[in-house]
C-alpha cells in the first residue's frame, strides 16, 4: 500500500523540477509522486513523461490545460492513492533523510495531520532559516488542538503539513483555479475536520525563495494582490460561515486569518499608491460587516494594531517593522 502521495504542481518547471523529484524518489515505494503537468509551454511535460516512464511504480504524469495552483492540487488530491497527502511545489524539495523518518513514524499514528518543521532556503543566503514548533507543539504523541501553543506570528503553511488523504477528500475540499496564494486556504479549510495531529522535529520541507519570478516576491505580490485579497476573503468567509466548537481550534483559526491579513495590508502598505490604501481600507471594513467578532480579535491584535497605525508617519513604523523581520526571517 502506498503510505504517502506526493503532489507536485508542475507550470514551466523544466529548470528545477527534476531536483524536487528526485528526493522524492529516495521515499521508496512507500511514496507515490503524482507530478501535475498545468499546461506547460516549456519541456515539464517530457520531463514528467520520462520520470513517469522510468519509474512507473512510483510516479504518473497528469497532463491538463492551465487551471493555475490550486487546479494542480485538486487534480492530484482526486489521483492520490496513498494513506496520506502532501504537497510539493516543483521549485522545493523534501530532504531525503527527514523524509525516511517521517515515513517510519506516520504508520504508527492514525491522525489527521502529520506536522514537520520547513526551512527557508533562500537564494545566496549561507544561512537558512528553519522553522520548528518545539516550543508550540507537544512531541512524541498524538495531540488534539487543546495542546496547540502556536504564538503569535507563527502558524502551520502548506510546506508544513500532511494531511490524511480522506479527510480532504471526504470534506470534499475546493480550490479556486487561476488563483495564486491558494496554499492558505489549502491548509486553512480543513482545520475543522482535524481532530487529532503529531509533530515530527524533523527539518522536511525545503522551501526556496529568491527568483524573481517568485509568487512570494514583493513586487509580484504586489501585482497580484487582487488574487492575495481573493484567498483572504474566502478565508474570512469561511470562517464566518462555520460554527466552530472548540475554542482552542477557533483561536487558532482566527490568528491564522490575523496573519494572512497582516500579510495583505503590508503588501498594501508597502506599495503605498492610494488604490492601494483604498483596498486596505475595504479589507478590514469587510472583515467587520462579514464577522464583528473576527474583526474585534484580529484588530485589536498586535497585527492588528502593527498594519493599522494612522497616517504616513504609522505607515512608515509598520514597513520598517516587517522589513527587520523580513531580514531575519528571510521569508520573501
Amino acid at each position: 500500500m502506498t503510505l504517502l502521495s506526493a503532489v507536485v504542481p508542475c507550470y514551466n518547471s523544466e529548470d528545477y523540477m527534476g531536483r524536487c523529484v528526485d528526493a522524492l524518489l529516495t521515499g521508496g515505494a512507500a511514496v507515490e509522486i503524482i507530478i501535475v503537468d498545468d499546461g506547460s509551454t516549456d519541456g515539464t511535460a517530457a520531463i514528467a513523461d520520462g520520470y513517469a516512464a522510468r519509474y512507473p511504480q512510483q510516479v504518473r504524469a497528469i497532463h491538463q490545460p492551465n487551471g493555475g495552483h490550486g487546479a494542480a492540487i485538486m487534480t492530484g488530491l482526486h489521483a492520490a492513492t496513498g494513506d496520506y497527502f502532501k504537497v510539493v511545489d516543483s521549485d522545493d524539495w523534501l530532504d531525503p533523510a527527514a523524509l525516511q523518518k517521517v515515513l517510519s513514524a506516520l504508520p504508527q499514528n492514525s491522525v489527521d495531520m502529520f506536522i514537520c518543521n520547513y526551512v527557508y532556503d533562500k537564494v545566496g543566503k549561507k544561512h537558512k532559516q528553519a522553522m520548528n514548533f518545539r516550543r508550540a507543539l507537544p512531541q512524541n504523541r498524538a495531540f488534539t488542538w487543546q495542546d496547540v501553543k502556536l504564538p503569535p506570528g507563527k502558524y502551520l503553511l502548506m510546506h508544513s503539513v500532511i494531511f490524511r488523504t480522506r479527510l480532504l477528500q471526504e470534506m470534499h475540499l475546493t480550490l479556486p483555479r487561476h488563483t495564486f496564494y491558494v496554499d492558505n486556504l489549502f491548509v486553512f479549510k480543513p482545520l475543522p475536520y482535524v481532530h487529532t495531529m503529531r509533530y515530527l522535529d524533523a527539518d522536511l520541507y525545503h522551501y526556496f525563495i529568491g527568483r524573481a519570478d517568485q509568487s512570494v516576491n514583493e513586487q509580484v505580490m504586489i501585482k497580484r494582490i487582487d488574487q492575495q485579497l481573493q484567498v483572504n476573503r474566502a478565508m474570512i468567509t469561511y470562517y464566518a460561515g462555520r460554527q466552530i466548537q472548540d475554542a482552542h481550534l477557533a483561536r487558532y483559526m482566527q490568528s491564522y486569518v490575523c496573519i494572512v491579513t497582516g500579510i495583505s495590508s503590508i503588501v498594501l502598505l508597502n506599495d503605498g499608491s492610494m488604490a492601494s490604501l483604498t483596498k486596505h481600507h475595504a479589507l478590514w471594513q469587510f472583515m467587520a460587516h462579514t464577522d464583528a467578532a473576527l474583526y474585534r480579535h484580529v484588530r485589536y491584535s498586535i497585527v492588528g494594531w502593527g498594519v493599522n497605525m494612522p497616517g504616513r508617519g504609522g505607515r512608515r513604523l509598520s514597513l520598517a517593522i516587517y522589513h527587520m523581520l523580513q531580514r531575519f526571517y528571510s521569508f520573501n
